[in-house]
């Protein structure tokens, strides 16, 4: 089985916005000077132990910069990169919602001026979440493609705490349901490799492909500079999957997910230059095409697997 028209055996998301608006889209990463209850003191002041100074911020805007010249910059960006021709607002540094509704709105609307907009993107917590908010996000999708990301990482608690996360699954689950209520999109992201087996991995697998999302983001543990994890790792305290198991790993995933959950990423490794650990993951383009080549070798696709 192929989606959106292509060769890919997975529902590949920007395939999924290219046939949905009939264009090449391509997300705008944003950083609105967000903190994060996990670094500010509320809940501690180190953050997870994967998170960096950025908090999973991948460009290298200054939040000094307004809003509406960070999308004027992205747009220019992106459309001599890639011809890009749409796009989505993604504010990804940090806890996007955390900060009252007022200046949220204020945020969220500079956002949304640009008439190549056509969709926003609000990366945050579970725990950063409540109907006043959720109403305000949900006052945006009739007019455009509207999504929140939460990262849940894994479904275990032991593993939530290990990594420092400040919440347990049952956190996670509240705010889906609430979220699905007001009809947002939401994209949940998971972590592979943490300091877990491959069964308990793979739990993680079906019980997010049993809420049907219609979203999610993989991203494969790795050690970026200046986080807790690149300690760890410097302390040889922990390993990292080999490319191959990724791969293994990551289909069986894919197989494991409905067939309408788009895939946002499978090989997340933040800013290249900050990568110390896997260093196969600096060559994400390489992983990607052995993921394509692994799910032809077995004959296999998204949802192959999936039991509603």
């Amino acid at each position: 089985m192929f989606f959106n028209s292509t060769n890919k055996r997975y529902n590949q998301y920007s395939a999924h916005l290219k046939q949905k608006f009939g264009a090449k889209v391509y997300k705008i990463t944003l950083d609105a000077g967000f903190s994060c209850p996990n670094r500010d003191g509320t809940l501690s002041n180190c953050g997870c132990i994967f998170c960096d100074d950025g908090g999973s911020f991948s460009q290298a805007h200054s939040n000094q910069i307004s809003i509406e010249n960070q999308i004027l910059t992205g747009v220019e960006t992106l459309s001599k990169r890639f011809k890009a021709e749409k796009f989505m607002s993604y504010f990804q540094a940090f806890s996007n919602t955390y900060k009252p509704v007022k200046e949220l709105e204020k945020i969220y609307g500079s956002a949304l001026k640009h008439p190549d907009i056509v969709g926003i993107s609000i990366g945050t917590r579970p725990d950063c979440i409540d109907d006043e908010k959720l109403k305000l996000i949900s006052s945006y999708t009739s007019d455009y493609y509207t999504w929140i990301e939460y990262g849940l990482q894994s479904i275990h608690d032991k593993t939530l705490k290990w990594i420092n996360r400040g919440h347990n699954y049952d956190c996670f689950l509240r705010a889906y349901e609430k979220t699905k209520k007001y009809g947002i999109n939401t994209c949940v992201h998971l972590i592979l490799g943490l300091n877990e087996t491959y069964e308990e991995m793979i739990e993680t697998a079906i019980e997010v492909g049993k809420l049907e999302p219609e979203g999610v983001k993989i991203h494969m543990l790795c050690a970026l500079e200046g986080t807790k994890i690149a300690d760890m790792y410097k302390n040889g305290e922990l390993q990292f999957m080999t490319e191959d198991e990724y791969i293994n790993l990551c289909c069986d995933y894919l197989e494991l997910l409905p067939e309408q959950t788009t895939i946002h990423r499978l090989a997340g490794n933040g800013l290249k230059k900050n990568l110390i650990a896997p260093r196969w993951l600096g060559k994400k383009l390489d992983a990607l095409n052995k993921i394509d080549r692994e799910l032809e070798r077995r004959n296999s696709w998204q949802g192959s697997k999936f039991q509603k």
